[in-house]
Order: C-alpha cells, then sequence, then structure tokens
C-alpha cells in the first residue's frame, strides 16, 4: 500500500487525483490532505479517506476544521508551518497542488524526505527551478510534471535523448478571449475572463488562461524541467486543447501527445507512472473530431508570453519576481482596482523595477532570498497598479 499526501486537496487538481484514488481505495494510505478556506471539503475528504492529517492554509480557520474532524481521528492544523511539516511526513508520492508561490515551501520540504513529489504548481519551477532540482538530485527524491503539456513533453520523451531534441511545442487553448476582437479587450469583465471554453479550472488558472499569463509561466517551466534553451520552446494556439504538446527532434521527426481535456490523464500518469494503467478518460474518436487547428499566438492579445522571454533573458531569480508581479496583478484585476489589459502592462513595470535590484535577483538562489524577491515584486506590482488607477 502506497502512502500518498495530497497538498491543494481542495482544488480542481486535488479532487481529480482524489478521484483516481477513490477508485482503488485500498491501494492507497492517505497521510495529509491540505487546502484552504473550503473547510467542509476539505474535512469531508479527509474522513473519507480516513487520512492521518488534515491542514488548512488559514490559521483563523482551525477551530472550523477541528469541529468539523471532532471524534473522527484525524488529525486537525493549521498555518504555514503546519503544511511544512504534514510535507515531512513520510510519504511515497506526494502531489503538489497548492496554488502560487505558497507551494514551494512544501515542495522543497518533501523532496528533502526523498519523496515523490508530482508538481502541478507551475510555480515552484518558474520561482525556484534550479533550487528544486538541486533538492531532489541530493535528496535521492523525483520530481514528476503534471501539467498537461509538461507530462505530454515527459512521455514524448520516454527512452529518447534530450540532445536529440531540436524544439518543443505547447499548446495553449487561447482562453476566453482568443477570437474576441482586440479593442474589447479591456473592457472583459472578471466573469468573462473566470470562464474556459475547454477546461474545468478554478479561477485563477482560468483567468491566467484567457491572459495567457499561465502559458508563459508553463514556457519557463519547461526550460526549468528540461533544461532546454528559450528559443527551443515555442507556443501554438490549439483551440481544441487536445493535442497537449509536441516534441521536435534532429531528424525532423515531431511526437505528439493527445488526449481529452481531462487533468486525470496528467494525474493518472504520475501517480502510476513508472507503469501505464487503466483511467477512466473519454477515448478520442478521431473521425468525428475531423480536424485539429493550430495558429500562432497574437503577441498584441498574449504580451504575457513576451515577457516569459524577457524573463528567461534576465536570468537569475527573475522567475520569482514574474511569477510574484503576476500574482499581484491577478489580484488586483480580481479585486476590481484595474483593467484586464493592465495586468501585463502591471506586470510589466514590476519586471523593470526589479531589474535594478541585481544584487538580490543575482544572489544564492535560496528559500529565504526567494521569499524576499516574492515581497519586494509584490511591492512593485501594488505600486504600478496604484500609479495605473491614478
Amino acid at each position: 500500500m502506497r502512502k500518498v499526501s495530497i497538498f491543494g486537496a481542495t482544488g480542481s487538481i486535488g479532487q481529480n487525483t482524489i478521484d483516481l484514488i477513490r477508485r482503488a481505495p485500498d491501494a492507497y494510505d492517505v497521510v495529509a490532505l491540505t487546502g484552504g478556506a473550503n473547510i467542509a471539503r476539505l474535512a469531508g475528504d479527509a474522513v473519507a479517506l480516513r487520512a492521518d492529517v488534515a491542514v488548512t492554509a488559514y490559521d483563523d480557520r482551525l477551530p472550523d476544521l477541528r469541529a468539523a474532524l471532532e471524534g473522527t481521528g484525524v488529525e486537525a492544523a493549521a498555518g504555514q508551518a503546519a503544511l511544512v511539516e504534514a510535507a515531512a511526513r513520510p510519504a511515497d508520492w506526494i502531489m503538489s497542488a497548492i496554488v502560487g508561490a505558497a507551494g514551494l515551501a512544501p515542495g522543497l520540504e518533501a523532496l528533502k524526505h526523498g519523496t515523490t513529489l508530482a508538481l502541478a504548481n507551475k510555480e515552484s519551477l518558474v520561482c525556484a527551478g534550479r533550487l528544486l532540482l538541486e533538492t531532489a538530485a541530493a535528496h535521492g527524491a523525483r520530481l514528476l510534471p503534471v501539467d498537461s503539456e509538461h507530462s505530454a513533453v515527459f512521455q514524448g520523451l520516454a527512452g529518447e535523448d534530450i540532445d536529440a531534441v531540436e524544439r518543443i511545442v505547447i499548446t495553449a487553448s487561447g482562453g476566453a478571449f482568443r477570437d474576441w476582437p482586440l479593442e474589447d479587450l479591456p473592457t472583459a469583465s472578471l466573469a468573462q475572463a473566470s470562464s474556459h471554453p475547454n477546461w474545468d479550472m478554478g479561477q485563477r488558472i482560468t483567468i491566467d488562461s484567457a491572459s495567457m499569463f499561465n502559458k508563459a509561466m508553463e514556457v519557463i517551466e519547461t526550460r526549468e524541467y528540461f533544461g532546454v534553451q528559450p528559443e527551443q520552446i515555442e507556443v501554438l494556439v490549439h483551440p481544441e486543447s487536445l493535442v497537449h504538446a509536441l516534441v521536435g527532434f534532429t531528424d525532423g521527426a515531431l511526437m505528439a501527445h493527445l488526449g481529452a481535456p481531462d487533468m486525470r490523464h496528467a494525474i493518472g500518469y504520475a501517480l502510476h507512472w513508472p507503469e501505464r494503467r487503466e483511467l477512466p478518460v473519454e477515448r478520442l474518436d478521431l473521425a468525428r473530431i475531423g480536424q485539429l487547428n493550430f495558429r500562432a499566438p497574437d503577441p498584441a492579445r498574449y504580451p504575457a508570453l513576451r515577457l516569459a522571454y524577457d524573463v528567461m533573458a534576465r536570468g537569475g531569480m527573475m522567475g520569482a519576481a514574474f511569477n510574484a508581479a503576476k500574482e499581484q496583478a491577478l489580484d488586483d484585476f480580481i479585486s476590481g482596482r484595474i483593467r484586464f489589459t493592465d495586468m501585463a502592462a502591471v506586470t510589466e513595470t514590476a519586471l523593470e523595477r526589479m531589474s535594478a535590484e541585481r544584487d538580490l535577483i543575482d544572489a544564492a538562489m535560496t528559500l529565504d532570498n526567494v521569499t524576499r524577491v516574492d515581497h519586494l515584486a509584490r511591492q512593485q506590482a501594488a505600486r504600478a497598479a496604484e500609479e495605473r488607477i491614478g
């Protein structure tokens, strides 16, 4: 029986992971489940899966969690320190699906204990990819990608020599506004940006899909995880979301990974790796589908992609600055302080200002230094947002 933990259990990735585990309850011993403010869901899943501990990220919700778990035998805990402690508990496999930079510290702790970390938290690799990979290598841990695009690349590279790779193409649906007139984008509402045409995801990543900030993050993630050069990474808009990535080789071959837009593909692959097992996902009927469409992303519509390549060129811990500025800009859009199209402008201004902090950006990549960069970049983004409002 494999010991597993799920960080970010109440989100869409966490719920899909739980769905797979519930289908084979005798195969898994659940150690820890963590979540945010959805205490009822967190407690209910913890009891159903007989977890050892349930952790909410919010200290002030601990009384609610304790009340929900009273008499169940499931331990309750709260706060960042409790998340890190839960990651230190012995487990064979941990799903890292906490949204944002908050997922970095628990992920690093899990790797220090030699755990296989299934990484759905793209921010960790963007903020501190080298630190994560070096920590995994130092402790004999394994990092498995769970983003659908990076899982597809990982599978496309199975048995292949990375030196034979010419290019990696990751696809994007284009999000909610892929066919909108450009002049209408400034008026896009929060509700409109929160509706995805293909995928069922949380609000923040759905908005990031509409702005293509999620794809910008995935470009950086591709470089960090697979060690390829920025110029080898391409993005294509693929409205059907059936081809998740393609790997091009030096002999001209192009290997594509296809599957229905269901995150249980990538989750199941990481959960069962190195084996393949049956998954409860749709089988594609290519004759019915008939055609697949691709087009180059419009730079004017998706300025976030240009920022990703700028970040990689600037090096150091600019990835951490990019993620933090992007998260702050997203918060300001969700709160109604800035417009949809202001997010890229706010992020770019923050990055320009962070570029002047080279002593910090080029410092040793440690968790403390990444946290310092994150904090300062959020301040710069908040300031940039205020200037646009003014």
